[in-house]
């Protein structure tokens, strides 16, 4: 499980997340993510909101309700042993 680095804009904070997959949907990437390596974490959906003139990718929390419900079942087939709840 590969792990990453974010830096919060406003806070200048580093956060480190363990990422469980990706996806490409309609041009777009996501990025599922979790703060533990343990069987209940809590887990968040990332979108790339970067351009492609941007050098480093930027990622926002996907809270669109919709859209979570939509990039949740394709992360849950893509993960067949994992459960998302919301």
């Amino acid at each position: 499980m590969e792990k990453i680095t974010f830096t919060s804009e406003e806070m200048q904070e580093k956060e480190e997340f363990y990422v469980l997959e990706q996806t490409r949907i309609n041009g777009v990437s996501y990025i599922l993510v979790t703060d533990s390596k343990e069987d209940d974490a809590e887990c968040l959906i990332l979108k790339d909101t970067s351009e492609e003139r941007d050098i480093e990718s930027i990622y926002e929390i996907v809270e669109d309700e919709d859209e979570i419900t939509a990039i949740a079942k394709v992360f849950q087939e893509l993960l067949e042993d994992v459960e998302i709840e919301r």
